[in-house]
Formats: structure tokens, C-alpha cells, sequence
């Protein structure tokens, strides 16, 4: 595990630089645009093409492809692995192109297909963000037969043990993006010719995002063949990633319908839920997603073996580690949202006023992060031992919940409402998980982590109340606006990232023997060098 731990550091550098990036990219968004109908329409019409690639390439494929290819490569040699790779890139990009051509054609007859139904009974002002959303999706839609194709590469990157390159490819999606508003800003055009641009930028970055994993396959001795055959190994792919399709087809239709709901609420609600869950998500990027990203392979490698032992003790490892980073992750969130809200967002078309409606949001969000970053292990788990069943009877629970709950609450907390349902059913889907996985190998129950939960809420709860105290003492000093922030983001975060650290230490977490080993390595090439 003391190699996985250092894949899982070097993954989580590459991918804290383009989740920044991506926080930046955002940022600007709501410098230009503000909480516009228009910035919630791009950020609906760039939604449709991305839940296609968690239905068709991240979440569907990789979870059938990953433990495919590692036993192609344990049991054959990369010529095996290599053309089954491209079998599977030739299968993707005939899909993907004729569901762009359908969306398209669909999304370019919105208009005549609302007046059709009547607007469905909707509102005018809600009718005319969806138009304007259906008119962003006709230009956003071709991004989807990229980003799938470079979901399909990567996986094949992580599976040959090449981790750095895939992370670092979102860098070329967010430098175009932040590369055409800086170039609409320079021309100093109208607002919805910037968007235009906006939209050529995430055009140019997903070809990029696809060419960067690409370019690491052929560097490995990978040729691209255009291949419609199909062996075993294919349709045992197409087998496996039948159930998770639907599965991603409930959550596709989960996230559509809570940004349905968005829209229907008010301008402002899907522009300031993205940007919260922009916020959050730089934890889950940093860290999270790095070691899913390493587990699961991993993990994999230890089911094609029938290593089951082996399997569940780097499984709880992984759930550790995702709980020792994001446990406190999401009590400093919540506690500073309002003043972290200000100090990345607060300028140009993003006003005081969506600062207000902004906070609240990000700090229930906050609270949500453990069981989101807890069910992206979670779900390795199950795709590792090729149930993906198991995980569509999850996601149908999780969206019936999300549903209910959505319309509960929305009427009682407004858009604030829809942050907390999201949280909610999450949580039942993570437990959902474990109860199930623990039912099917007794060795991936959640008993060993018990201790470590304890020692982990313990440091994190006194963790907090640093933060606060360090908070109030803040604010007597003679500071304001962006200054006050400044001091409150930049001072508080490094001392309680140290006060927990320290604390953990005191408490003896599990696993410090593997990290002490890795940093007296560290010290050792220091020497050396």
C-alpha cells in the first residue's frame, strides 16, 4: 500500500492543480456572468453532455472496463490489453456520435417541442431559461464524444499504473475556458457573444482533455485501431456495464430533474448550486478522488486474484484516508463558507446579495462531503468484485429520495432546500452501499473503521473549535472586507489543518506507521540529493 500511497499523493498534487484551476475558471464565470439566466443555462447546457459521459464513459465503462483490462493484462500481455482498448474506443465513438446527433437535432427543435406541449404548463420566465439553455446544449453537446473517449483512455492509464497524465488532462479544459473569456473580455463584446466563445473554449479544452491520456497510451506502445468487433472480452464489458448504465440513467435523470427544479425556483438557484459544488468538490479533488483513483485498480487487481483478504484491508485503508481528509474538510467549510463565498467569488457582476444566498448553500453542501467521498469508494468496492447491480438499486434509492425530499424542502429553505436533499440522499445511498457490501464479503464491513471514525470526528469537532474561537478573535481586530477574509481563510486554515494533524498524531490514527515510513523515505532522498 506504501506505493499506492504515493501514487495517491502525486494523483491528488496533479489533480489539486486542475481543480484550482477549475475553481478559477468558475470564478471568472461569475465575474462575467454573475447569477444570471444566462450563466444558469450554461451551466444547465453544460451539464447535459457531462452526465452522458458519466452514463457512457466514466461511470459506466470504467466501472466494467478497469477490472476487464487488469485481468487481460494478469492473465494475457499488453497486446491483449491494447486491442481490447481499441475495441472499446471504436464502440464509443460510433455511440457517442449518434447520441450527439440526436440530442442535437432535439435540442435545436426545443422551441417548437414546447409550444407543442403547451410549455408543459410551465412558467414563461422558466420556459425561456430552458430555451436558452436548449440553444447552449446545441453548441455544448459535441464536447461529450471527447470527454468520453478521454474517460476510456484514462481508465486505461490508471489500469497500466499511469496516473499523473490523465489528472493533469481537465488543465487543458479549464486554460481554454479561462483563455475565451479572457479573449471575450480583450474584444469587449455582449454578453451572449462571450458565451459563444465560452463555448468554443470548452470545445477546444475537451479535445485536449481526450488527445493528453491518448498521446500517454501511444507512448506505451498503443496503436489506434478503428475496431467493431466483438470478442469475449467485449461483451463481457457490454454485460457489465448494462446494469450501471441504468443506474447512470437514474442519476442522469436525478441531476436533470433537480436542475429542472432549479430553474423553476428562480434565475439565480442552478448558478449558485454549481459554484458550491465547485467549492466542495476542490477537497474531493484533491484527495478523494485521488485514492478511488488508485483503490480501485488496486483493489481490482486483488479480485482477479480471489485475494479477498488483501482486498478488504486495502479497501478500509482507502475509506480511512477518504475520512481522515474530508471529515474535517467539511466542518472548515461550513464554519468559513460565508467568508470564503466572499473572498473567491465577491467581484464584478457577483454581488453582496449572492454572497448571502451563496454561503448557506456551500456550508450545508460542506456537511455533505464525507458520504459523497465515502460512496465514491464505496462504489469501487462493488465494481472491483463486478456486482454493478448493487450500485443502480442504490442510485434508484438515492434519486427517489432526492425527488421527495427536493420538493419537501424547497418549499420550506427555498434553494437552500435543494443543497440539503442532495446531502440526505447521499446519505442513504452511502449507507445503502455498505450494508450491502458488507452482506457480500464480510471482510469490506465497516467494523474495522469504527475506532478510527472516533479518533477522526474527536480531532475534527475540536478542530472546529479552533476555527471558531480563531474566528471570533478575527473579527475584533481592525480589519475589513477582503482583508478580514483574507486573514480568516489564510490564518485559520494552515492552524487547524496542524491542529488536527497534531491531534490524530496524539491519538494514534491508523495507518501513521505506513505515513511515517513514506516520510522518513522522503527525508532520506533529501539526504541523498
Amino acid at each position: 500500500m506504501s506505493k499506492s500511497l504515493k501514487n495517491i499523493s502525486v494523483i491528488a498534487t496533479a489533480t489539486v492543480v486542475s481543480r484550482v484551476l477549475g475553481l478559477v475558471r468558475e470564478i471568472v464565470i461569475a465575474a462575467v456572468f454573475g447569477t444570471s439566466a444566462l450563466s444558469s443555462a450554461f451551466v444547465s447546457a453544460f451539464t447535459l453532455p457531462n452526465l452522458f459521459r458519466r452514463l457512457l464513459g466514466e461511470g459506466a465503462l470504467t466501472a466494467a472496463f478497469v477490472p476487464t483490462m487488469s485481468h487481460e493484462l494478469e492473465h494475457n500481455d499488453r497486446g491483449a490489453a491494447f486491442s481490447l482498448v481499441s475495441k472499446i474506443s471504436s464502440w464509443l465513438l460510433v455511440a457517442t456520435v449518434a447520441l450527439v446527433a440526436v440530442a442535437m437535432l432535439v435540442m435545436a427543435n426545443a422551441e417548437m417541442l414546447l409550444r407543442v406541449t403547451g410549455n408543459l404548463g410551465m412558467e414563461p420566465a422558466t420556459a425561456k431559461r430552458l430555451l436558452l439553455g436548449a440553444d447552449l446544449a446545441v453548441i455544448l453537446f459535441p464536447y461529450m464524444v471527447f470527454v468520453c473517449l478521454a474517460a476510456a483512455f484514462s481508465a486505461a492509464c490508471q489500469v497500466l499504473g499511469r496516473f499523473t497524465e490523465p489528472a493533469l488532462s481537465p488543465v487543458w479544459l479549464n486554460l481554454t475556458i479561462l483563455g475565451s473569456l479572457g479573449l471575450g473580455s480583450w474584444l469587449v463584446w455582449s454578453a451572449p457573444e462571450r458565451m459563444h466563445l465560452l463555448c468554443a473554449g470548452v470545445l477546444v479544452g475537451g479535445f485536449f482533455q481526450m488527445a493528453v491520456p491518448a498521446g500517454v497510451l501511444w507512448r506505451e506502445g498503443w496503436r489506434p485501431v478503428f475496431d467493431l468487433r466483438a470478442d469475449q472480452r467485449v461483451r463481457e464489458i457490454v454485460r457489465l456495464m448494462a446494469p450501471t448504465l441504468i443506474g447512470s440513467a437514474i442519476y442522469l435523470i436525478n441531476i436533470a430533474v433537480s436542475r429542472f427544479i432549479g430553474l423553476s425556483l428562480n434565475d439565480q438557484a442552478v448558478s449558485v448550486l454549481n459554484w458550491a459544488t465547485r467549492v466542495m468538490e476542490l477537497p474531493i479533488g484533491v484527495f478523494a478522488a485521488a485514492i478511488s483513483t488508485v483503490v480501485f485498480p488496486l483493489i481490482a487487481r486483488h479480485a482477479a486474484r480471489s485475494d479477498w483478504a488483501q482486498l478488504g484491508k486495502d479497501y478500509h485503508k482507502g475509506l480511512r484516508l477518504v475520512l481522515v481528509v474530508n471529515v474535517p474538510a467539511a466542518v472548515g467549510l461550513a464554519l468559513l463558507s460565508e467568508p470564503i463565498v466572499r473572498l473567491l467569488f465577491q467581484r464584478g457582476e457577483f454581488h453582496a446579495s449572492d454572497t448571502s444566498l451563496m454561503a448557506p448553500i456551500l456550508a450545508v453542501y460542506a456537511l455533505g462531503l464525507p458520504f459523497l467521498s465515502f460512496t465514491s469508494v464505496a462504489l469501487r468496492g462493488f465494481y472491483a468484485l463486478k456486482d454493478t447491480a448493487t450500485p443502480v438499486r442504490a442510485a434508484a434509492l438515492s434519486f427517489i429520495a432526492n425527488l421527495v425530499l427536493s420538493v419537501v424542502l424547497m418549499h420550506w429553505f427555498s434553494t437552500v432546500g435543494l443543497a440539503l436533499a442532495s446531502n440526505l440522499a447521499v446519505l442513504v445511498q452511502a449507507w445503502f452501499l455498505q450494508t450491502r457490501l458488507s452482506r457480500k464479503l464480510d471482510g469490506l464491513s465497516f467494523a474495522p473503521l469504527w475506532s478510527s471514525l472516533g479518533k477522526i470526528i474527536m480531532a475534527s469537532s475540536l478542530m472546529g473549535a479552533v476555527v471558531w474561537g480563531g474566528a471570533r478573535l478575527i473579527a475584533l481586530l481592525p480589519l475589513a472586507g477582503k482583508t478580514h477574509d483574507l486573514v480568516v481563510v489564510v490564518g485559520l486554515i494552515p492552524a487547524a489543518s496542524a491542529t488536527y494533524g497534531a491531534l490524530l498524531w496524539l491519538l494514534k490514527i491508523e495507518g501513521r506507521e505506513e505515513l511515517e515510513t513514506m516520510i522518513e523515505k522522503f527525508r532520506a532522498k533529501l539526504k541523498r540529493a
